[in-house]
Formats: structure tokens, sequence, C-alpha cells
């Protein structure tokens, strides 16, 4: 009951405060912003149920009405979410990630830093084709249980946690921030990189990172001892096999199907169908390897949060918010487009250490759609820029996912992640702004 006084407590406080400089309808749609987000982070009700709220609030409030909030709850983009989501729960009740694990461990030296390195690219290259949500959750009880030493467990959760948020941005599907940029780009009718593109131009991003950060949580433990960690790769069973093939499959029809403009056009197929038919044929006898009741495993809370995001960027949009807060903060757009992208990713990742970067993209997509629909490919760039920089916030535990994932393990002290996060997090803006204004 607590939390919920204070989420109105603090929606009052933001529409009161909003009140001299926006017009009621806005201030009272800040507020109700507000509120949700404070539900979303202080648990004092199911994330589900605050993020089904829209549907009440905006309709009762005179935000918008329900048959303009409804539909954001099935935008074609979730179905992707969902048909991916139902091939991480193959891979995880087979335990096929098990061994990707132990496979990538072995690849490296049987040294601290060979370890962090690997549990970070290992959560990376599964959060790039499955939720870093699911990656953080699958590979926690390795992190947890590869050692007893404090300090190292400490660094090996922080590396599948940023490893996780590091990879998530390599392919749309890996971070629910990519999923909400490309609704949101659909919505406007905005050409958006393909599954081949996408990967493309992130790609460089996400190797200096993986590089980098490493790096940084390693030095203090680098001479701790890790000869008690066990690195043997188990073998594979048929069922791993054919699930691996199943997953060859789709890679290789994703690659194929991506467009080589102006060498080759694709196959014209429907990106979010192919994730969504892989999915269900997880289902198909002799073929799958799923029953319906494995469906409960799916996060329908974080599919509810989608639409919620949704939501909230077409109110901002439909009300004129976000053009209002646009014509606010218009100095920005005079400045040279590099110091725009730092700006913009600086503002970004350490506004969203404080809430959701699923919300606070949500809200920053449609603001500085403003700027982008004049910019012409620019914008886009500016677009994904500040997407991206939303999944780059490694300080606190509330900003991301995988960060709320390993606190929960109540082995890492939030001072030390935020010790660590701050320097992560001004490596990720610096490297976001330049690969996006030099390879973009």
């Amino acid at each position: 009951m607590k939390g919920l006084f204070t989420g109105a407590i603090i929606g009052l406080l933001f529409y009161l405060v909003a009140t001299p400089f926006f017009t009621y309808q806005h201030a009272l749609l800040i507020g109700i912003v507000a509120l949700l987000v404070t539900l979303w982070t202080n648990g004092a009700l199911p994330l589900g149920v605050v993020s089904l709220l829209p549907i009440i609030l905006f309709p009762a409030l005179g935000i918008l009405d329900v048959k303009a909030v409804a539909p954001n709850y099935a935008k074609t983009i979730i179905f992707l979410f969902i048909g991916g989501f139902m091939m991480a729960i193959a891979v995880e009740k087979i335990g096929l990630h098990k061994y990707f694990s132990a496979k990538l461990l072995s690849f490296f030296p049987n040294t601290a830093t060979g370890i962090i390195y690997a549990l970070a690219i290992t959560a990376a290259l599964l959060s790039a084709v499955l939720s870093n949500t699911t990656i953080t959750l699958m590979l926690l009880p390795i992190g947890l249980y590869l050692t007893e030493n404090s300090k190292l467990k400490v660094r090996f959760l922080l590396a599948i946690a940023y490893g996780a948020s590091i990879g998530g941005i390599i392919t749309p599907i890996g971070t629910p921030p990519n999923m909400l940029l490309l609704g949101f780009l659909e919505d406007h009718n905005v050409s958006a990189p393909s599954f081949g593109e996408w990967i493309v131009l992130v790609s460089p991003v996400a190797v200096i990172m993986l590089l980098a950060i490493p790096y940084i949580l390693s030095r203090s433990v680098k001479n701790e001892s890790v000869k008690e960690i066990d690195t043997s790769v188990p073998a594979l069973n048929h069922t791993q096999k054919r699930l691996i093939w199943i997953l060859s499959a789709l890679a290789i029809l994703l690659l194929v199907n991506t467009p080589v403009k102006p060498f080759y056009s694709g196959l014209g197929l429907n990106e979010k169908l192919i994730l969504l038919g892989f999915g269900l044929l997880m289902f198909f006898p002799k073929i799958g390897f799923l029953e319906w009741e494995d469906t409960r495993d799916l996060p329908y809370e974080i599919i509810f949060l989608f639409g919620a995001g949704f939501s909230i960027a077409a109110a901002f949009t439909k009300t004129g918010l976000a053009a209002e807060i646009a014509h606010k903060i218009a100095f920005i757009s005079h400045m040279p487009f590099f110091w725009m992208l730092l700006l913009v990713a600086l503002f970004v990742s350490f506004s969203t250490e404080v809430t959701s970067n699923t919300a606070l993209t949500s809200i920053a997509l449609p603001i500085f759609y403003e700027f982008a629909k004049n910019m012409e490919h620019e914008g886009v760039v500016l677009m994904m820029v500040a997407t991206i920089a939303a999944s780059y916030a490694f300080m606190l535990p509330i900003a991301t996912p995988p960060n709320a994932i390993v606190m929960s393990s109540r082995v890492i002290k939030v001072g030390e992640m935020a010790r660590i996060g701050v320097i992560a997090n001004f490596i990720g803006v610096v490297v976001v702004a330049v690969v996006g204004y030099l390879l973009w």
C-alpha cells in the first residue's frame, strides 16, 4: 500500500510541476507516466498489472480513447517477441544453453580474466538471438556456482549482466527498446533496418564494448585463483543436436531474407512471421520440443509492458506533448550532428538509470522523432543512438532487466555496481555516438 501511495504522490507532484509549463492535458499525461514509472520501479503492483493500466487511465482521463490504446498491445512486433521466447523456452527446456556456455568457456584461458570474457561474450551472443532477460536468468546459476570466491562471483555476475545488455542490441529481438524502435518506425512509415542490416550496423558497437567492459571487470581480480572451476564440455544428445539444426536453419533463413542493396533484394518474407513460425514449430510432433503447458513460462508481463510502452509513445505523439517538449529543447537541433548524438546518448543512458529502459525509450522516441522527421537518414541514426543508449545503462539495478536479475542474487552491492557501471556508461555513450556518426 505504501508503494501505491508513493506512486500517487510522485504522479501528483509531476502534474503540479508541469502545469505552469504545459497544457492541462499534457501535464496530466506527464503525471500519469510518472505514476506508471514509479509503480514499475517500486514493485507496488505486479509488472503486468501496471502495464495494463494505460488501457484504463488514458481513456478515463481523456488522454486517448480505448480504441486508440488497446491496439498497442497487439502490434506485429510483439508476435516476433513471442516467437523468440518460445524458442528460448525450448533451448532452456533441453539444456542447450549449458552446452553453449561450457563450449564458449572452453575457448578462453582458464583464468579469472578468461572466464569473465567468456561469460560476457556468451551472454552477449545468446542475447543477440534470445531475450537478454531470459539469457541472464539462464546464466545466473552458472555465475553463482562457478566459484565460492566472493570477489570473483561478483565479477562473474556483472559480466553476465553487462554482456547480456551489450549483446542485446545486436539484433532487433535482443532487448525491448530495439523492438519499440522498430514498432515506432513502422507506425510512422519510416524505413527501418532489416534484421541483417541492423546486425551489420550495430555489431561494431557490441565488439568494442565486449573488448572494453570485461577488461574493466577483470582488472582487480585477474590474479585470483580459478583452479576449482570445471570448464569441461558436456556431450550433445540427439534432442539438442536437432534443436541446433533448427536454430541454424532459422539463422540461415534470416540471413538469406536480408536484402543487400543494390545487389540483392532478399526473399521479401516478413521477419515477424518467420520468428513466430519457428516459435510455433517448437510444438510440432517429432520436430519441436514443447507442450502447451510450457507456455506458462512465457513472460506475459513483458508483452504487456511492450503494449504500455507503445501506448505511452502514441499518447505523447497524438496529444502533441512530444512536439511541445521537442520545441522546448530545440536548441540541440542547432548543434553539430556528432555533439547532438553524444548529448542524446548521454541523456538517455543516465536517465534510464532511474527507470525502466523500456519505459524511457517509449517516452524518448516520440520526442526525438520531432527532430528526426526533418533530418532524413540522420534522423534514423539519431533514434537508433537513443535506443541503444537506453540498453547501455550499467549503474543501477532498476536500469535494465539484466542488472535487476543479477542484483536479485544478493551477492552484489548497489554501490559496487554503480562504481563500475558509471565507467561502463561513459564508455557506452562515447562508443555509440562515435560509431553512429562514423558508420551509420
